[in-house]
């Protein structure tokens, strides 16, 4: 009977968590030697009550009933849930091509970038399209003849007043005003010499880029520092913003001689720290202090070097997390190099694609088409249950919990006549995903893994 009382409560803690990576068994039992039986009946009493309220909100959502009071205490444990309750609700984004990037404006409204160089507004109510101008540089300006190179990165400012992405040159910041999406600037002027891979908002009015030049840049969004300003026009409006160049500009530093190893990958910020983390291509994680300069702090070498694609940080950890090639790791500053925690994503080969963290979860696109969540606290990822019933007290499967993405949209050009035509298997990769936590709902987008292909995924869960 004790015994199966302490499994009990270490169930309990796994999915609630105590503020650590791991809990073990024994810590359990004497906790439960002091509380006695009384407690865990309790504890378990209040723990179907939650179950019942999280199907409950679900069910009134679902006819559009507002449900007060719901995200208090009960918000871990919504995180822990949430994923295994997701369905697809696949979207159609016509012919284009691989979406990168990805941020929720609002409640139905996400604003996606692509390789093929469209910056556009998916209402995911409706289904409908609305593109969005891009910003060019000031003429003449050389990039203009060269091949675009898509739009990498979007994120929107803390207060969500303004939008930072690529320009018409993948190597210029373009910065929008929120909620109008009205262009604000474009920097285009002694900045990137190569596409933007990732933007981080350091403030209000400060942004970091990350670019494959190998290089990042801190702007200041204001309008004093505007150095002048261009009209253009379109059949349809009079565009005008203002044009502005960076404040700062860094060399990420290498370890090889090699330049292909210094590119951006990704930039991750921590506000409580005010510590810029930059992942390049060689596998490093480099940290700045981040202020009105970049003052770097250290660089740290990852465990697997592969393939590093991704990079997010956890508030509630305080932790760095990397994707590579088929491994996630946990970079904590504060603790040795040596010390850095890595778990095996099980998508070998393909590789982690995307990331995002929320409390004690980690969300995982790969390259596979598949998003898996991982448990920071148990260090594991999360396992499909053995039984439907959200109030049932379920045993592990052993089998982890996988939401896998629809075909998506694929051209049948001749490139894929003469090349492809013989595969039986076209992996859209997750390059992007964004939650909605308020509404409970997933955004995830993507493509065709294959560089050469040409495609789109979209899906709605929820």
């Amino acid at each position: 009977m004790a015994e199966q009382q302490s499994r009990t409560v270490k169930v309990k803690a796994e999915e609630e968590g105590n503020g650590s990576w791991t809990t073990t068994l024994s810590s359990l039992g004497s906790r439960e030697a002091g509380q006695g039986e009384r407690p865990v009946v309790a504890k378990r009493q209040k723990r179907q009550e939650v179950r019942r309220s999280l199907v409950h909100y679900l069910k009134q959502r679902e006819v559009g009933a507002k449900v007060q009071g719901f995200q208090g205490g009960m918000s871990g444990y919504v995180v822990q849930r949430l994923p295994e309750m997701l369905r697809e609700r696949q979207l159609f984004l016509g012919t284009l091509n691989k979406v990168f990037a990805s941020q929720w404006l609002n409640a139905r409204q996400v604003v996606c970038g692509t390789k093929c160089n469209t910056l556009f507004v998916v209402d995911v109510h409706s289904g409908h399209i609305t593109h969005l101008p891009l910003l060019r540089d000031m003429a003449p300006y050389v990039a203009w003849a060269q091949p675009t190179r898509g739009i990498h990165a979007v994120e929107l400012n803390p207060s969500k007043t303004l939008m930072a992405t690529g320009g018409k040159n993948s190597s210029s910041l373009a910065v929008y005003q929120l909620p109008t999406l009205k262009p604000f600037c474009l920097g285009d002027r002694e900045g990137h010499t190569d596409w933007i891979s990732a933007i981080a908002w350091v403030t209000d009015s400060v942004a970091v880029s990350g670019s494959r030049d190998g290089t990042v840049a801190l702007w200041r969004i204001d309008s004093d520092m505007f150095t002048g300003s261009i009209t253009w026009h379109n059949e349809r409006e009079l565009l005008m913003y203002g044009h502005i160049r960076p404040i700062f500009v860094e060399a990420i530093p290498t370890s090889s001689n090699s330049m292909d190893n210094q590119k951006v990958r990704d930039l991750a910020f921590s506000a409580k720290n005010q510590e810029l983390g930059a992942l390049s291509l060689d596998g490093y994680v480099h940290l700045w202090k981040a202020e009105n300069n970049l003052s770097k702090l250290q660089s740290v070498r990852l465990p697997h070097c592969r393939d590093n694609l991704c990079l997010t940080y956890s508030d509630e950890f305080s932790l760095y997390v990397v994707g590579s090639q088929s491994h996630i790791s946990f970079l904590d500053p504060r603790q040795p190099q040596q010390n850095i925690q890595s778990m095996c994503s099980y998508e070998r080969s393909l590789g982690v694609h995307s990331l995002s963290t929320c409390q004690h979860i980690v969300t995982v696109g790969t390259g596979r088409g598949s998003l898996l969540f991982c448990d920071i606290r148990a260090q594991k990822f999360l396992e499909e249950k053995s039984s439907p019933d959200p109030d049932a007290i379920c045993s592990p499967t052993g089998k982890k919990l996988k939401l896998s993405c629809s075909r998506g949209w694929l051209i049948h050009d001749d490139l894929w006549v003469n090349s492809y035509i013989g595969m039986q298997e076209f992996p859209n990769a997750v390059y992007t995903h964004c939650y909605n936590w308020s509404e409970l709902k997933l955004f995830v987008a993507g493509g065709p893994l294959h560089s050469d292909l040409y495609g789109n995924y979209v899906g709605l869960w929820s």
